[in-house]
């Protein structure tokens, strides 16, 4: 088992973070000085590079049992590394953005104002209203059949959000809600409700500015 402090000098992480800074190493080299030492028959490094390998693969499905499938990880490591990457989303998510109204939206998401398609975004949010994610779920002529509740809410459910804001922009340039938005919206409210992550506000973006669903009363 080779620990950190056994590596060649030019090889240590924590050498090449007093020297460079943290934003200066790899992803292994972040996860190597968090180990600490490596596993019988496998040393610190290459215990991380199989762990930045699986995370590379499915970083959103991490879970003990996963990370505990790497031969030599013990559940006391993999404990570590969960709870490391916790803590850290936890806190991007605290300085992230608050929403808090439909100006908000359009200051997020005025980049697609101008796009010559359209685009139904979506903004998850947790219960403080700070931004998780951002996401473009289509592009294309908005329809009721094309925008499935599937599409919108299995990201929202996967980011445990507490609400879900849904745009999309009109590059004609109108700021009238049409027929299919309309039904889309209602449509998404009625899932919402199942689901249990409350749809907030339906946003259309315009060179114009934009339409909000909450503000004229229709969500």
């Amino acid at each position: 088992m080779t620990a950190l402090r056994d590596l060649h000098k030019d090889d240590k992480p924590r050498e090449k973070l007093l020297h460079k800074g943290v934003q200066a190493l790899k992803n292994d080299e972040l996860l190597a000085i968090l180990l600490g030492s490596g596993v019988q028959g496998k040393d610190v490094r290459k215990l991380s590079k199989e762990i930045v390998s699986l995370m590379d693969r499915g970083f959103d499905t991490l879970t003990l049992k996963t990370l505990c499938d790497i031969h030599g990880l013990g559940i006391a490591k993999a404990s570590q590394i969960l709870a490391s990457l916790e803590l850290s989303k936890r806190y991007l998510i605290r300085t992230n953005r608050r929403i808090t109204d439909a100006k908000d939206v359009y200051d997020e998401l005025h980049k697609y104002a101008n796009r010559q398609q359209e685009h139904f975004l979506t903004i998850t949010l947790d219960g403080a209203s700070h931004i998780i994610n951002t996401r473009t779920v289509f592009i294309g002529t908005l329809n009721q059949s094309l925008v499935h509740p599937r599409e919108v809410f299995t990201d929202a459910i996967a980011d445990r959000a507490a609400g879900i804001i849904i745009a999309h922009n009109h590059p004609s340039g109108t700021l009238e809600a049409s027929r299919a938005d309309v039904a889309i919206t209602q449509r998404l409210m009625e899932v919402s409700k199942l689901v249990g992550i409350e749809l907030l506000d339906h946003v259309i973006l315009s060179k114009q500015g934009y339409f909000s669903f909450s503000d004229e009363g229709l969500l």
